[in-house]
């Protein structure tokens, strides 16, 4: 199978068998019948399914999240959404392919959504610019969450992105200045917000439009400041070290929702989302309606309010609380001061006339006069 992962081999061999005793089955003459040894090796493949994604380590995650196969955002809004009708241009600059976006309804309710796309193969690739976008496509999300606002309509991002495209072009035209203007700008919005991340969540082209009032992610997304590769290239100075520096960053879904970065993780299909995508975009669907029938629950300033709160709580640390001994500990002098300050006071002071720069003699005075 193309695109497999190297721990989902023991899956794919088993799902060849069963293929091969499904056809037997089919096509044998002498009508042997197979369902009991069929049936028994599905069991097996879910369980072996159920085992392996239990036990993934971070840098899996991240390779399921990079999974060429896996729903992209058009895949969801095609799935999950209706009457989606895309909208283009900054009214800047020029239309950023990266950066999709337009009006469209989940069941009842009419939203803007908003998200990075990827390409399949090359050609969509390179037209998608494999879904990093430029500062065009942050200045064109903005209008359409200043349309939304307009229109009070909620605003839906879905982020999948390995970060803002790094190229001379895009600094010439301001993408950190463009991906902060979102950053301010998204903070005071006053519509209800949602953004999921559905893959990657590449440093500030995933924030640039994943403020929002509630911040979900999927299973097997990740949501990190740095690429693994660009971490152990930093940090060992190895990428072989790649795995190592996924887990030492806690990207993962279960290690962002410990650190309260993100408000709910949202299942995937059995075997991740490229397994069942139709499952998994329900699934992500009926998190997406929860939260935004919540949201609108709330009035506009307990909203902002609310939002704000949320994003001021980011950051932890721990104070050293000091003990009793630690602080008799501290006030006692370190030896060798302690030393220094004896051997000051046995230092008879020098006579004036052999100090002619000392303080107090007439010749010090007459010194800094001249100089």
């Amino acid at each position: 199978m193309k695109h497999q992962l190297d721990f989902e081999k023991p899956i794919i061999e088993l799902q060849r068998k069963l293929d091969e005793l499904e056809k037997h089955a089919e096509t044998h003459s002498m009508g042997i019948h197979c369902e009991d040894e069929i049936a028994a090796m599905k069991v097996k493949i879910a369980e072996t399914r159920r085992q392996i994604f239990a036990n993934l380590g971070a840098w899996d995650r991240v390779q399921i999240a990079r999974h060429n196969k896996r729903p992209f955002m058009l895949d969801y809004v095609a799935l999950a959404f209706t009457d989606f009708d895309e909208l283009h241009g900054d009214r800047l600059y020029a239309d950023d392919h990266a950066m999709v976006g337009g009006f469209a309804r989940l069941e009842g309710h009419r939203v803007v959504v908003i998200g990075t796309q990827k390409g399949r193969d090359t050609k969509e690739n390179i037209r998608r610019n494999f879904g990093s976008a430029m500062p065009e496509g942050y200045r064109k999300a903005l209008r359409l969450m200043r349309l939304a606002e307009k229109f009070s309509l909620p605003v839906i991002s879905l982020v999948d992105t390995p970060g803002a495209y790094p190229g001379i072009g895009a600094e010439e035209r301001h993408i950190g200045e463009a991906i902060a203007v979102n950053l301010r700008e998204m903070m005071a919005l006053d519509t209800p917000m949602i953004a999921a991340v559905i893959g990657e969540g590449g440093s500030g082209g995933a924030l640039g439009i994943g403020v929002a009032d509630r911040a979900l992610i999927l299973e097997n997304a990740y949501y990190s400041v740095i690429s693994p590769e660009g971490c152990a290239s930093i940090l060992w100075r190895d990428r072989t070290a790649t795995a190592k520096a996924a887990e030492a960053l806690k990207i993962t879904a279960k290690d962002l929702f410990a650190l309260g970065l993100v408000d709910e993780i949202v299942p995937e299909s059995p075997g991740g989302a490229h397994n069942d995508p139709a499952q998994t975009a329900a699934i992500l669907k009926a998190a997406l309606l929860r939260n935004l029938e919540d949201l609108k629950k709330l009035s506009g300033p307990d909203r902002l309010k609310q939002r704000y709160d949320k994003f001021r709580a980011y950051g932890r640390f721990t104070e050293k609380i000091e003990t009793p001994a630690m602080t008799a500990a501290a006030s006692k002098p370190a030896p060798l001061t302690a030393a220094i300050e004896a051997a000051k006071g046995n230092i008879p002071p020098l006579p004036p006339s052999l100090l002619p720069f000392a303080p107090g003699n007439p010749a010090t005075t007459a010194a800094a006069i001249q100089l």
